[in-house]
């Protein structure tokens, strides 16, 4: 009797070792890409309500608001070391449901600032800015924990899609926000706005709630601990991941001396500080040179072009290096030789929108440096697994910590160019910035933006040069071709 159980119990393992792999990482993958959504929900449309948010308390132009998203990106990267070491101490399903919370409540504080109670008013400038410092505080972990996740669930032959994934899905949203914001917040459908921007910030704060209910309800920190993982499954995941110590000690040394993570960390920030432009002073510039406003859908949707073409990098970004890698055996030559490629495409591409006099090409050229760039993040974020392995999130958010100071400069030096040319053409007007005639303003602040646009192109050329110095060394112990049945090819 003992062994005819024995024997029932030895078929019983023989078939669940050979059933098809479970697929419960791709759903867990749409819930990280749900994430990345509301990230940049709440990012983009704060570039959106930007006139009206200066407008609310005081000031006269976008460019007087420098402070307030350079404070955004300055806390989002010092914290992103910190809120990665904790995602790789405590996992990251804990890290990602308390920084969501935090940053939709900022979201929701941000609809309600200049406004007055009573005798009560609820900020100005600078509790903008110190709510903008709390917001990307709270959010600057995001990133990082979401590639945690991904090293801990996914067969590393799969890490460049399912960043491409994220990015993607992140890009994509924050594409589709200005137009939602020209349809409940201007009057690009209905005659009278369904909602007033405030209102939109408390919808958009709301939505991060909603997401965390599910994410504990589903998400668990190691594919072992999820019910519905199956065997294969588990085996596919786990095999091609090299082991870890499980005391989670910092590999500070490797950080510090690996010179391939450090070119990554500068090529981030070159693009970052680019590429900040199109979800901070984009839908300003658009209405500065071309008279875009809100309810304009043609702006709408060329304010969105750079991330819905962002999107599209993304996801191919992922392929092209599979494909690459087949005629070099080497993923991360493949890495290395598109991001080259791409950095140089920007570097054209921003030659010509600096030149153009068109709305109809400038912004089809920004969107099409956009999709360059993106081309390249699944395999920058794919890089930071490779270098960190269980120090993931960590790897991953000394990139993104670098990257976003970059973001905070260029937030910075944006003001400054267009103020210091207001004060330069007021020089020559023998008069002060607050009399120049409209004419002459809107000239002097298309001169600065002129000069942030020239110094772009040589950025991306030296974001080119810093690809060529991301060197890894080759694993042999990834899962082969066949065993990747479930990677959507």
């Amino acid at each position: 009797m003992h062994t005819a159980s024995a024997n029932r119990a030895e078929v019983t393992t023989r078939e669940k070792e050979q059933e098809p792999p479970t697929r419960i990482r791709y759903w867990i993958l749409l819930s990280l890409c749900i994430l990345s959504m509301i990230t940049y929900l709440d990012r983009v449309c704060f570039g959106a309500a930007a006139p009206e948010i200066a407008e609310s308390i005081g000031l006269t132009d976008v460019a007087q608001m420098k402070w307030a998203f350079t404070a955004f990106a300055l806390a989002y990267a010092l914290f992103e070391i910190p809120s990665g070491w904790f995602g790789d101490r405590l996992g990251p399903r804990s890290l990602l449901i308390r920084i969501v919370i935090w940053w939709s409540v900022c979201t929701i504080l941000t609809g309600a600032i200049g406004l007055s109670f009573g005798f009560f008013s609820f900020g100005g400038l600078g509790t903008l800015v110190l709510l903008r410092f709390l917001f990307g505080a709270g959010e600057a972990g995001a990133y990082p924990n979401i590639t945690r996740a991904i090293h801990d669930w996914f067969p590393k032959q799969e890490w460049e899609f399912a960043q491409g994934a994220v990015w993607m899905t992140g890009r994509l949203m924050g594409g589709v926000t200005p137009l939602i914001w020209a349809i409940l917040v201007g009057n690009a459908i209905f005659p009278i706005a369904p909602l007033h921007w405030r209102g939109a910030f408390f919808l958009f704060g709301g939505l991060g709630f909603l997401w965390c209910i599910g994410f504990a309800i589903w998400f668990r920190n190691s594919p072992a601990q999820h019910p519905q993982v199956n065997a294969a499954e588990l085996k596919l995941i786990s095999k091609g991941q090299k082991g870890a110590s499980a005391t989670h000690k910092m590999v500070w040394s490797l950080l510090l001396t690996n010179h391939s993570l450090h070119a990554l960390c500068l090529m981030y920030a070159l693009v970052t500080f680019v590429w900040i432009f199109n979800i901070t002073y984009l839908p300003a510039y658009l209405l500065e040179r071309f008279q875009i406003d809100k309810g304009d859908l043609l702006g709408a949707i060329y304010c969105g072009a750079p991330l819905w073409l962002g999107a599209v990098g993304c996801f191919c970004g992922g392929f092209l290096v599979s494909r690459l890698a087949r005629g070099t055996d080497s993923r991360a030559q493949a890495r290395q030789r598109l991001g080259i490629i791409a950095m140089l495409l920007c570097s054209l591409f921003w030659i010509g929108a600096y030149w153009s006099v068109s709305i109809h090409f400038f912004c089809p050229l920004v969107a099409l440096s956009a999709f360059c760039i993106d081309l390249t993040v699944g395999s920058a974020w794919a890089s930071c697994q490779d270098i960190g392995q269980k120090n993931a999130a960590v790897a991953a958010a000394s990139m993104n910590m670098i990257g976003t100071f970059g973001a905070a400069f260029a937030g910075w030096l944006t003001g400054t160019l267009i103020q210091i040319s207001l004060a330069g053409s007021a020089a020559q007007q023998h008069t002060t910035v607050e009399l120049l005639s409209p004419s002459q303003r809107r000239s002097a602040i298309l001169d600065g933006y002129d000069n942030l646009f020239l110094i772009n192109i040589f950025v991306f050329l030296l974001a080119a040069v810093c690809w060529m110095f991301v060197r890894i060394p080759e694993t042999n112990d990834e899962p082969s071709a066949n065993e990747l049945t479930s990677f959507p090819e």
